[in-house]
């Protein structure tokens, strides 16, 4: 793993380490044992400089929470689906260092995960034999991936792209839209969006700069993809349908509490925010 990770592939040790330090709160938001176990071994497996910027220094309180209640959600989205359908398999795009299969449930379920093949040879190099569940090693935007899936099922679905397409250049990321909703049939799919302003120009500058100097990362100069409401979802291919909208700041965990009044604000509400929505479903 060393020396192959970019500014995006930054933030998946960011995510990890924000998951990591919030399960070891003295009340934490998450349990995440298999994430510490990853984040120790990970250790010998990056660059010594890679280390002190992002596994060292400090990581800020109010992204730590962020993480922890975003990663609850989506596993909340992931129990509820398969409460709903047994059969389900669940696809987690762009996982990066997730640990979510065992975060879930401590016996097997259908659950596959879709990144870059240099992120997919860490995890398997860093978990071994305890990474029981198929992983496809390749871009999103490669097809490859939908025809594995495609293999496996084509109706009962959940895709989790949990912090991903605000990285990916906005054509391509509707055209993902567009070949789900005409492949897949009775699925829902769960992802981040952020708010199209961010994408460009002064706004874009503006989260760059945040970003590098609270997190010592330019991961924030890479993002593309944006909306301007989650109805323009709609828009990208047949049958899709946006059925929900949750905003961390709608959580009762969140901090600073004062935070929490944002939720009464949809131009605060809605820069960062996640969309559920069904796809195939006539």
């Amino acid at each position: 793993m060393k020396n192959i990770l970019n500014d995006v592939s930054e933030t998946a040790l960011i995510t990890l380490r924000s998951r990591v330090v919030a399960s070891q709160m003295e009340h934490p938001i998450i349990q995440d044992d298999m994430g510490a176990q990853v984040l120790r071994k990970i250790r010998a497996l990056i660059p010594e400089e890679t280390q002190k910027r992002l596994l060292d220094s400090k990581v800020p309180a109010m992204l730590v929470n962020h993480i922890a209640i975003r990663a609850r959600k989506y596993d909340l989205y992931t129990k509820e689906f398969l409460d709903r359908n047994p059969d389900g398999l669940v696809v987690s795009l762009g996982c990066g260092l997730d640990t979510r299969y065992w975060r879930i449930s401590d016996r097997d379920w259908k659950y596959v995960e879709v990144d870059l093949p240099e992120v997919v040879i860490a995890k398997k190099e860093i978990l071994g034999e305890q990474l029981n569940y198929p992983v496809i090693g390749c871009s999103v935007l490669d097809d490859t991936w939908v025809k594995e899936i495609l293999a496996i099922q084509h109706e009962n679905i959940l895709f989790i792209a949990e912090g991903l397409f605000m990285y990916l250049p906005q054509k391509e990321v509707e055209e993902i839209f567009k070949k789900l909703s005409e492949i897949f049939s009775r699925s829902q799919i769960v992802f981040e969006v952020i708010i199209k302003k961010y994408t460009t120009g002064f706004w874009k500058k503006l989260v760059e700069t945040k970003m590098k100097r609270q997190l010592s990362t330019a991961a924030g100069s890479s993002y593309q993809f944006g909306v301007e409401n989650a109805a323009e979802v709609e828009t990208y291919g047949d049958n899709i349908k946006v059925v929900e909208e949750w905003s961390y700041f709608e959580d009762e965990d969140i901090k600073p509490k004062i935070y929490g009044l944002f939720k009464n604000f949809k131009f605060l509400a809605r820069t960062q925010w996640t969309i559920y929505a069904m796809i195939g479903w006539e």
